[in-house]
């Protein structure tokens, strides 16, 4: 099952590494499915925001923790800087 891409011009593409792990966990996905686009752009720009591969993986298992347990945006972040 492919995750779904918002249908708001405004959201950002969900990078491919951040994609397959939320393909591959089915809990932080069904959140992902059921968060705004505003709310996927700030996940996104969250994770690709770290500047080291390792920064970015650890994001991206932070991420897929959080949304498995229901947490809808990043938690302590400034937020997108693109809205």
């Amino acid at each position: 099952m492919a995750v779904k891409k918002p249908n708001n011009k405004a959201a950002h593409t969900v990078p491919t590494d951040l994609r397959k792990a939320l393909i591959s966990t089915p809990q932080a996905r069904a959140t992902w499915e059921d968060i705004t686009p505003l709310a996927r752009n700030e996940w996104i720009c969250w994770v690709t925001s770290g500047k080291k591969e390792e920064t970015r993986s650890i994001r991206i298992q932070k991420a897929l923790s959080k949304l498995t347990d229901g947490m809808r945006r990043p938690c302590c972040w400034a937020g997108c800087p693109h809205r």
